[in-house]
Order: structure tokens, then sequence, then C-alpha cells
């Protein structure tokens, strides 16, 4: 999973295999280690939400997924979800969570679980 942040906007972009253990199990994390703390990204389903929503707690970034969009994501033709997220604060936040599409440009990453680009 990739995750990309800037300014008031977070994306996370998940494989083929990360797109169907999310979907089986409603969940997924990942972490990086730095020498002195752990930094996780996760996303999960919510029950009672109608909209993706994220939170920042405990050096991780969580983002919220309604149940029903988890249902059937992992075969099916839909690239991602979206929302414009409102904050305790009254800011507003961006929220994509997306399919990761093998790139159109040469790359060293490892793109053998990357959706085929529709593109391409």
């Amino acid at each position: 999973m990739k995750i990309r942040i800037r300014e008031n906007s977070v994306r996370y972009r998940l494989t083929k295999s990360e797109v169907e253990a999310f979907c089986k199990r409603g969940y997924f994390i990942q972490q990086t280690e730095f020498n002195t703390s752990l930094f996780c990204y996760e996303i999960r389903t919510k029950d009672g939400i109608s909209n993706l929503e994220t939170d920042f707690k405990n050096n991780t970034i969580s983002i919220y997924v309604p149940n029903s969009y988890t249902t059937d994501w992992h075969t099916n033709s839909i690239v991602g979800f979206s929302n414009t997220y409102t904050t305790k604060q009254g800011k507003e936040l961006s929220i994509l969570v997306e399919k990761d599409f093998v790139c159109m440009d040469e790359t060293v990453e490892d793109q053998s679980d990357n959706y085929p680009n529709p593109k391409a």
C-alpha cells in the first residue's frame, strides 16, 4: 500500500492482493520502522458511516470505509473512493483510496501485483 500526503489530502493506493486482503478481512495495515518510533497507516471498514472518514492517533493514519464499499471491490471495475471529510476542527481533508495501476512510465518499482493500466 502506498500513501501520499500533501497538505490536507491523504491518498492510499492498494495492489491487487492488498485490495483482496482488505475486502476479505475488513482491514489492511502497513508500517514503517524509524529509529525512535513506528509509523503505521491502515484502512478499515467501519459500521455506521456512509462515506470515507479518517483519523490520526498513536502514530497511525486510519482511513475508514463503509462496509458496503468492500462487498466486491476486489472483483469489480470501481477504481476507488473519495470524500472531502470535515474534521472536528472544521477543516476539510480530502481522502482518496484507489487501486494501484501499472505505471505508464518506466520505473524500478515491482509492479507485478498492480492492476493493468486501462490506458495501456
